[in-house]
């Protein structure tokens, strides 16, 4: 063999193996919130739209450098440091910087406080958009977010404690540095609730709360017991159980104590969380940590339910938001990518799941943002009551679908999705936690019966929301008759219970979809919902629905830059 020869036959096994082709770009320096108009159609229905400029900025941000910044939050995890190097007790969290940096865009958008301090017409719906958008960026930072947005109705019950800490938890700045409170402008806030032996029956807690030396609301306590689940220990204050001699009642514990020495509260150890990565779950003690008992005594599941409530909207938007960018995710890589001789997207069963992914995602943005319409309207009874039992609802509903609706976008996609590289990896870890956090299915369910028994008003106020658009289907009134039969058992209440709240929630996206929405969107919803043609996993739909007009509305429309 010629040397020209060898040479020539190196070059062949030197020379690139093959061209990349048939692969999508991926979904990144994009606006989240101009490519989606879904989302923008909800917040305009519900007069959000005021708050355009600010919701598009955000949305810029998410679809560049928070995009980036959650990647590296989720894969860089907080580090707890007991002691410092001279033996110090410090109960540090440590985070990359990326995490800081996802939590101070948030706070300047008013992520945790825009309704508060702008409280008029739509802004629940605007403030709602930017967590929608914040999730999709990183849903671990969320959860320090929503607590401290959540805290303000809880925190107001205790008018000399709400004079001092409310300017410090509604303010536009955030501080991550471990000091006292009163050295700082911004402040969050956290919960410290469960307890090993008790879960969700929080009327089975043992942590004690001691009087230092007057007992009543807005004096200051001892606690003594254990957290089993302390979200985001890094935060400033915490609103915290315990039994005091009136009973159980709401207490707020700051991390330090007012004469500037640490608080007794002790980090245990950080939980080994396989989802919500970015953010630290705690498990703690207090040692006689210094606390204010808020609002009366014996009465602390009434007072801080104020800020369950508005927690369990939150499971809501962020659930939403993972479904919403899991389709897509799905909706942007099957268009860019074509198999047996056509583009992905325009394979007929291909279609079929797509356009089944995009209605559920659509339903459950839709009724998160009548929900934020009703907390818009607090001076209206019947919207309160809405509220009341539609988050247990729509909590139970949509946190449970989001699991199954990301696999199948994760499956729409083919391996690549399970390459970590991929957001919809981390989408799909993250999606059992909203139906878990903040009171799991079963705790959903047993909110909603409580509500109907208490407060009756709210299950007829949820019945007459659906039934705005009597008439518009047959289908949909046979459903909410044999909704209104199932409450004349009560003795079946219990038992039923999942059924009948799944019935709530489909007959509640329905009539929102009928009302408000796109109608090939509502009528595939109710076909394959309601009517209960095909079967229960994604692309069933039923022949005759306009898949690719609802595929079209959920595209993401890039403006890539």
């Amino acid at each position: 063999m010629t040397a020209s020869k060898d040479n020539q036959t190196a070059n062949i096994y030197l020379s690139d193996t093959h061209e990349v082709v048939n692969q999508p770009t991926p979904l990144e320096n994009y606006n989240a919130y101009k490519s989606d108009g879904v989302l923008k159609h909800w917040v305009a229905t519900f007069d959000g739209q005021w708050a355009n400029d600010a919701i598009t900025d955000y949305g810029q941000k998410v679809g560049h450098e928070l995009l980036k910044a959650g990647f590296l939050a989720n894969k860089h995890k907080p580090e707890f440091h007991s002691h410092n190097r001279f033996g110090h007790r410090i109960d540090e969290i440590e985070y990359h910087p990326a995490y800081h940096q996802l939590m101070q865009s948030a706070i300047e958008a008013g992520h945790h406080s825009l309704p508060w301090l702008q409280p008029q017409k739509g802004a629940h719906v605007a403030r709602a958009a930017i967590a929608y958008l914040h999730t999709q960026a990183d849903p671990g930072s969320g959860c320090p977010l929503t607590m401290t947005f959540a805290s303000v109705p809880a925190i107001k019950h205790q008018a000399d404690l709400a004079e001092q800490w409310l300017p410090k938890i509604l303010a536009q700045e955030y501080d991550p540095r471990n000091v006292p409170f009163y050295e700082k402008q911004g402040v969050t806030i956290g919960m410290a609730m469960t307890e090993k032996q008790g879960g969700s029956d929080v009327r089975a807690n043992t942590t004690k709360a001691y009087p230092i030396n007057e007992a009543g609301p807005g004096k200051a306590y001892q606690l003594v017991g254990h957290k089993w689940f302390c979200s985001a220990p890094m935060c400033d204050a915490f609103l915290v159980l315990a039994y005091s001699e009136g009973g159980l009642s709401c207490f707020l514990l700051p991390r330090w104590r007012p004469d500037g020495s640490k608080n007794a509260m002790h980090i245990q150890r950080l939980k080994n969380k396989m989802g919500n990565v970015s953010n630290a779950s705690s498990e703690v003690e207090f040692r006689g940590a210094f606390a204010w008992m808020l609002g009366a005594e014996g009465r602390g599941v009434r007072t801080i339910i104020e800020m369950v409530a508005m927690t369990r909207f939150d499971c809501m938007v962020g659930s939403s938001s993972i479904m919403g960018l899991a389709a897509a995710q799905a909706l942007h890589h099957t268009s860019g990518r074509s198999a047996f001789g056509r583009n992905l997207h325009q394979q007929p069963l291909m279609q079929n799941v797509l356009a089944d992914l995009a209605i559920e995602s659509e339903a459950a943005l839709a009724i998160s943002m009548r929900l934020a319409h009703a907390l818009d309207h607090q001076q209206d009874e019947q919207q309160m009551l809405l509220a009341r039992i539609g988050s247990a609802v729509g909590k139970y509903w949509i946190c449970k679908r989001a699991a199954q609706h990301t696999y199948e976008c994760m499956e729409s996609i083919g391996a690549v999705g399970l390459i970590e590289d991929n957001v919809l990896a981390r989408l799909y870890r993250e999606a059992p936690v909203n139906a878990i956090w903040e009171g799991s299915g079963n705790i959903q369910c047993l909110d909603v019966l409580r509500a109907m028994q208490k407060e009756s008003g709210s299950i007829e106020a949820f019945i007459d929301e659906i039934e705005q658009v009597k008439g518009s289907d047959k289908e949909l009134d046979k459903r909410v008759e044999q909704i209104k039969a199932q409450l004349s058992a009560p003795s079946q209440w219990e038992f039923t219970a999942r059924s009948l709240v799944e019935s709530l929630a489909l007959c509640w996206q329905s009539a929102t979809l009928l009302r408000w929405g796109d109608d090939d969107v509502a009528t595939a919803f109710l076909q394959s919902r309601i009517h209960r043609h095909g079967g229960y996993q994604y692309g069933t739909l039923p022949s005759g629905i306009d898949c690719a007009a609802i595929i079209q509305r959920a595209q993401p429309t890039l403006e890539l830059d």
